[in-house]
């Protein structure tokens, strides 16, 4: 058996002034992709694991995944698809296929379902596995190019191997004949929001306990995507698919269900934030309370993990002008300043313009950074490897990463972004988190993964940036309407 398995994954936020070129991405092509993914908690690493158990020869082309931003340049697409097609076109029995189902580029507002229909083109009666991520904006042309759509059931991600190993078996069970793979799909009005979409929290919670339950005999996969709402198309927000063993009324009757249960609890999956001057003085209180661990303070708005430039100093400010004290901070994406502080080197004090090099047009803010001074205490290469449940075994890069002691507040300043899910993103650079009275974290929700065991308390921070959950600022010209909540009149 021959099988062409390949990652190519983007969350496109179309607000987002951060560009996305090939570099970006980070490829790695044939066995430095599957050397960088065997063993880890990946889809792709699902797919090897697979292959390699069957005694498959299997050909991974390539592995590339950017931090989200803005739209994918079109020469990036190009470069990973034609890998994706070269492999392909030398024949396979199947393709396995790590997506993130959120990609635009310049060109294409589906990226996936565009990569997806070339393949079908090449392979018009090969089976075709997709794993695919808990924000995808599924669109029909995703599925009718594929065999089986399965994604992860879980937000922080922790299920991703798991995702891949399902899609997989279920395509591989089809090459063997003992299985034909249907699917069914819809979707609901309705765009959740990124800081309601847990699913440890009502109302996901339930959601995902269905889809599970509704798992077994003739269906054998349902998903439900919570779509990603920063992303400017015709098909984003809440949708579901069912793969069945070929009972078409089944994945019909599964998938309706799922989609009622969530328009239903509409209301429920709406955020409301809490002023930014309120929230810390609520979070100072609770760091003079006694217990163990930090008080995590949440810069929601400027998450890298969903498109921010993760240099917005509007909740950093806050928080020092609030005077806070004892704090950490993972992190502000500052190159220049980066650079400026490894010029002045270790134990020397040092003042910086730290942020705000980027405007965002998109929401009419205007890049705005903040002088801070202190005391270098560290400089490194930026790399640690993942042990936390959520890319577990993965090597990460955020490029050089500095620790400038203001005093009150410690702050990690890297090239790279990198969204902080994983203890080891301050531990790297010689912060124990455990011993801070508060941990001032660019995240929305992957935070959870490896910061939620040692949190004390947890304060959302209503910052500047374009993952706001303020959708009011967002000026959408693409998505469907009317659409809830942007439209409350909106019918299923």
């Amino acid at each position: 058996m021959r099988l062409v398995a390949a990652q190519f994954k983007h969350e496109t936020n179309t607000f987002s002034p951060v560009p996305t070129p090939l570099e970006r991405f980070e490829p790695k092509f044939g066995n430095a992709a599957r050397t960088a993914f065997r063993g880890t908690n990946t889809p792709l690493g699902g797919y090897i694991a697979l292959a390699e158990h069957a005694g498959a020869d299997l050909d991974v082309p390539v592995a590339a995944e950017a931090w989200p931003s803005g739209p994918v340049e079109e020469a990036a697409f190009e470069t990973v698809a034609d890998a994706i097609l070269e492999a392909v076109k030398q024949g396979c029995d199947a393709v396995l296929l790590d997506l993130h189902g959120a990609m635009v580029t310049r060109q294409h507002d589906d990226g996936e379902g565009e990569l997806l229909r070339r393949i079908r083109a090449l392979l018009p009666g090969v089976p075709i596995a997709v794993a695919l991520d808990f924000h995808a904006n599924l669109t029909a042309q995703m599925v009718e190019n594929c065999t089986a759509i399965v994604g992860y059931r879980t937000y922080p991600h922790i299920d991703m191997r798991e995702a891949g190993e399902r899609a997989g078996r279920i395509v591989m069970e089809a090459v063997a004949g003992r299985c034909k793979p249907l699917m069914r799909w819809g979707n609901r009005p309705m765009i959740p929001h990124v800081m309601r979409q847990a699913t440890e929290d009502e109302p996901m919670k339930s959601l995902i306990e269905t889809a599970r339950r509704e798992e077994g005999g003739k269906v054998l996969a349902a998903t439900v995507f919570a779509g990603f709402p920063h992303a400017d198309i015709k098909d984003a927000g809440l949708s579901c698919v069912v793969v069945t063993d070929g009972d078409d009324e089944k994945a019909g009757e599964v998938t309706q269900r799922l989609l009622d249960q969530a328009w239903k609890n509409r209301e429920d999956f709406v955020y409301k934030s809490e002023p930014l001057d309120e929230a810390l003085k609520r979070a100072k209180a609770l760091g003079d309370e006694p217990g163990k661990g930090p008080v995590i303070l949440l810069d929601h708005a400027d998450n890298c993990g969903s498109g921010g430039t993760q240099d917005s100093m509007a909740v950093i400010e806050a928080v020092i002008r609030h005077g806070l004290n004892d704090v950490a901070v993972f992190a502000v994406t500052d190159p220049e300043s980066v650079q400026n502080l490894i010029e002045a080197g270790v134990g020397r004090r040092a003042g910086v313009a730290l942020g705000g090099k980027r405007d965002m047009p998109a929401i009419g803010v205007k890049g705005k950074p903040l002088k801070v001074e202190g005391i270098v205490r560290a400089i490194t290469d930026g790399e640690f490897t993942i042990r936390g449940p959520m890319y577990t075994g993965v090597r990460v890069g955020m490029g050089r990463a500095v620790v400038l002691d203001t005093g009150p507040v410690e702050i990690v300043i890297a090239e790279k972004n990198h969204e902080p899910w994983d203890l080891g993103c301050l531990r790297s650079v010689g912060i124990e988190p455990m011993e801070k009275r508060f941990v001032l974290l660019k995240s929305r929700v992957h935070w959870r993964a490896g910061f939620k065991p040692i949190a004390k308390a947890v304060v959302d921070c209503a910052g500047v940036g374009v993952t706001t959950s303020d959708y009011s600022i967002l000026k959408f010209e693409k998505l469907r309407r009317p659409i809830f909540p942007l439209d409350p009149e909106a019918a299923a």
